[in-house]
């Protein structure tokens, strides 16, 4: 892997891929907030992309290999991102039991699963017209309607991490080292 990328790149991934799941942790199974996670995560791509480089101390003269190094990074991190919001739906989406609290309106009554998540979506205030005006009419409409939308959500994770450790790599630029440090600049032998 190092013909391609750094070292450094190589580490930033695997922040990268703990920071995913941290958020992912925090955003989408303690506290289910799905704009936080879709926020957080260019935000992480953007550190990640400018680390990999750091961590490396990658010279300026390199412009190709701090943009390879910030995408291999920002690609690890999105696809980590992706996956584990599409792991959490489908948990979610597959053992759905319908339980809602009394202030709610009680629990829905529906087989757990798919059956139940579309019973929600048209329990939810305007929810029903809503899916009718999407033409949804049955559980496999929905599900293939959901699964869409998350899909794309996905996909949205993976580009937008993407750029924004390119954006990471090309804000790393300017301020880069013009030459390499030599190890007798370190103290080291």
């Amino acid at each position: 892997m190092n013909r391609y990328v750094d070292r450094g790149a190589q580490v930033a991934a695997v922040v990268g891929i703990g920071m995913a799941l941290t958020i992912a942790v925090s955003f989408l199974m303690v506290i289910p907030i799905d704009p936080a996670y879709l926020i957080l995560a260019p935000l992480s791509g953007l550190l990640i992309g400018w680390y990999g480089n750091q961590r490396e101390e990658q010279i300026r003269s390199r412009p190709g290999r701090i943009l390879a190094n910030a995408a291999w990074s920002g690609l690890v991190t999105g696809l980590t991102f992706a996956l584990l919001f599409l792991a959490v739906k489908l948990f979610f989406f597959s053992l759905d039991p319908g339980y809602r609290d009394e202030r709610s309106g009680g629990a829905l009554t529906c087989e757990a699963g798919p059956a139940c998540v579309y019973a929600r979506y048209q329990a939810a205030e305007g929810g029903a017209d809503a899916l009718a005006e999407a033409g949804i009419e049955s559980v496999a409409d929905f599900t293939d309607w959901y699964w869409s939308g998350q899909l794309g959500s996905a996909q949205l994770l993976i580009g937008s991490t993407l750029a924004a450790a390119l954006l990471g790599g090309l804000l790393y630029l300017p301020g880069a080292p013009r030459t390499a440090r030599n190890a007798s600049d370190t103290g080291t032998q």
